[in-house]
């Protein structure tokens, strides 16, 4: 499944990163914590998280990770958008609890 597909199926706003969603997503990781997720997760995944500075975006390049997804009707900051675009790694946003995206994620990528 492609970033977009997730973001068609789950309603989700398009921040940045846009000629990133095409990218295919392997799975995901949930996390506030960056060392948490610059240790644990895993290439081509997606990231469901709250944090939207600039850091998210080094990260997910890091890692390799195929979107980052806002909750909680977050918005990314102006130079984590920067970022996102220059990697091509799309930034989504939902207005939704971590935990119902995080649900409603698994169930996509696990029918």
């Amino acid at each position: 499944m492609t970033v977009r597909e997730i973001a068609d199926k789950l309603n989700l706003k398009v921040f940045s990163g846009a000629a990133g969603l095409d990218r295919e997503v392997s799975g995901g990781y949930v996390s506030d914590l960056l060392s948490d997720v610059m240790g644990f997760a895993k290439e081509g995944s997606v990231w469901v998280t709250l944090q939207t500075h600039k850091n998210v975006m080094a990260i997910a390049t890091l890692k390799e990770l195929s979107a980052v997804i806002m909750v909680k009707g977050l918005e990314p900051e102006d130079d984590a958008r920067e970022v996102s675009d220059e990697e091509e790694i799309p930034i989504l946003g939902s207005s939704e609890q971590t935990f119902e995206l995080a649900g409603r994620i698994y169930a996509l990528l696990n029918p």
